[in-house]
């Protein structure tokens, strides 16, 4: 496989006619909420996405660049997040497949935010460009987008009150929770199990606490029958008492309860 390829409607009819799962899987994101018309989709079918495959613990954004594109996650995890001026990292939210993670770009000339992968990445580039026109074209998917924004600040305030608020045994019960919901909704859990392919160093950057007290945390988690882990892969055997340990409380991430059900 290249490791770059390219999928837009300049490869002609029978490209326009068919679907690619990278184009499905942002439309599946967006209609979690937000029904489109089939015009609607097929403007985002023939939206150019150039695809690039990204290794792991790789900046995909960095602080201070003047991005001309965003990127759609379309494998594997991603990672906000700032350095203190001693180094020091703080991840504010993670990315599945179906997030645009840096969709403010299009507003905002210079970023004020890394982006970076946990796992490796599949990511498609689209060209700013090539949304405006889109926007212009039909502004019921400027709401769309506009929305997937306004989750997108919704989820940056409940990992606030997490952080600064729930103690540790909390804090990692909610987040495992929160994922769970965010990938059943876009059809990557089964069973109320999904892959989660984060370090407890990475846990402990989005928790505010140490590696340490990770490891502490998961142990009693597992040993109170909350979740199995087996390598990168976790199982929530009683959802509920897993959401109370979390105080987790799905409406900040405004899903479609049909999809999540």
């Amino acid at each position: 496989m290249l490791h770059r390829r390219f999928i837009s409607a300049r490869y002609g009819a029978a490209h326009a006619n068919s679907t690619s799962p990278h184009h499905d899987l942002m439309i599946s994101k967006l209609e979690n909420s937000f029904p489109l018309s089939a015009e609607e989709k097929q403007a985002l079918l023939e939206l150019p996405i150039q695809i690039v495959d990204i290794k792991p613990h790789q900046d995909i954004v960095k602080m201070g660049d003047k991005p001309s594109q965003c990127c759609l996650l379309l494998e594997g995890f991603s990672c906000v997040y700032k350095l203190s001026l001693e180094g020091k990292r703080q991840i504010m939210t993670m990315h599945i497949p179906g997030d645009i993670p840096d969709l403010q770009s299009l507003h905002l000339e210079i970023a004020d935010i890394n982006i970076a992968s946990i796992s490796a990445c599949k990511v498609g580039y689209i060209q700013h460009k090539d949304l405006h026109r889109l926007c212009e074209r039909y502004p019921r998917l400027t709401s769309a987008f506009w929305r997937e924004t306004l989750v997108d600040a919704a989820i940056f305030r409940e990992w606030l009150l997490n952080i600064g608020q729930r103690e540790g045994y909390s804090r990692i019960a909610h987040l495992i929770c929160e994922l769970m919901m965010r990938l059943k909704a876009v059809g990557l859990t089964e069973n109320n199990t999904f892959n989660m392919p984060v370090t407890q160093a990475e846990l402990a950057d989005a928790t505010g606490m140490t590696p340490v007290h990770v490891n502490r945390v998961l142990q009693a988690l597992r040993t109170d029958g909350l979740i199995i882990s087996n390598k990168k892969q976790i199982t929530i055997p009683d959802w509920q008492k897993l959401t109370e340990a979390g105080e987790f409380d799905p409406l900040y991430l405004h899903l479609n309860e049909k999809k999540v059900s």
